[in-house]
This record gives structure tokens, sequence and C-alpha cells, in this order.
């Protein structure tokens, strides 16, 4: 089961520590080999998403992500040509809606963890600041 919580502790040395999950219930026991990121980024009150199993000795983590922080497993993207390059200023209705298009992908790759109504909320806002400084008409 997927869920959410925040490191308690864990010591990088040791290489283990534990995860008080948002949904009540005891502390789960968290690994060095359950992490995707770097263990280095998981310090204490680090929000986290895992899947939680039953151990040997209780609840334990597994496929332990990050939360609200960067992460060096994602995707960049880049454009595969001329037409999808930076351009100074876009014309058009289709080009605003290419270019909301295009912000909504960028932040989906760029950002694993945003909800679809984080994207659409800063999609309006940076839309909205596009039309404002002439970046995009229509």
């Amino acid at each position: 089961m997927l869920m959410t919580g925040k490191v308690l502790r864990f010591d990088e040395v040791r290489g283990y520590g534990f995860i008080a999950p948002s949904e009540p219930g005891e502390d789960v026991f968290m690994h060095a080999n359950d992490l995707i990121d770097e263990k280095y980024l998981y310090g204490e009150g680090s929000d986290v998403e895992f899947f939680m199993e039953m151990g040997e000795k209780g609840p334990k983590a597994s496929r332990i992500r990050l939360i609200h922080q960067p992460s060096p497993n994602r995707i960049v993207r880049t454009p595969v040509s001329p037409d999808e390059s930076d351009s100074a200023v876009v014309g058009g209705a289709e080009s605003v809606a290419r270019f909301r298009a295009e912000l909504t992908e960028s932040l989906i790759e760029s950002v694993d963890s945003l909800t679809a109504a984080q994207i659409k909320q800063i999609r309006g806002c940076v839309v909205e600041l596009a039309r404002k400084n002439g970046w995009v008409t229509a």
C-alpha cells in the first residue's frame, strides 16, 4: 500500500531509520537499500512516500521516495526539433494552447511530486504572466 510520512530519523552511516506515517499507526522501519534517491538527502523531517510492507519485526518501508525535494532521478525534457525550441513571442490561440501543453509536460517531468491541482494553479499563473509580458498572445 502506498503511503506518505516524515522521516523521524535516519542514520546515513548505519543505513537505517524510521518514518512517521501520515496516517495514524506505528513508526515504519526504513533501510538505505530501499531508498530511491541518494541517502544523504533523507534528513529528519523529510517528506517521503513509500510502500508499506510487513517485515519480520513489524512495518517496513520499501521504494522510499522524497516528496517536495529535487530528485536526481527525474527525466529532463529537451527539444526534439527546432519547432520546439524557445522563442521570444508565441502568437495566436493555437500557440497559447501549445504553450499550455508544453508547460504542463515540463512541470510533470521536472517536479514529479506535483499534484494535478498544483499543476493547474502554476500553469494558470505562468500563462497569465506570459500574456501580461507579451510572450504569448491571444
